[in-house]
């Protein structure tokens, strides 16, 4: 499942949203301030373990080699 990283541009709050569809951008806002000025930043991979519980996992596809 998506897991996008954001940062509000009113407080510079950084957050997580699980999101499902691209639409559900459209409602992200930011947990601290109320904010909907975010920014969307690297995305990161969240997999389901099989006790039910999901975890981040770094993605390495945009990581600079060397």
């Amino acid at each position: 499942m998506p897991l996008f990283g954001f940062e509000c541009e009113e407080c510079q709050t950084n957050f997580e949203e699980l999101l499902f569809s691209s639409s559900d951008q459209e409602e992200v806002h930011c947990p601290q301030c109320a904010s909907i000025k975010v920014n969307k930043k690297l995305s990161t991979v969240a997999a389901l373990s099989s006790s039910g519980s999901s975890q981040s996992v770094a993605s390495s596809v945009c990581a600079p080699s060397g």
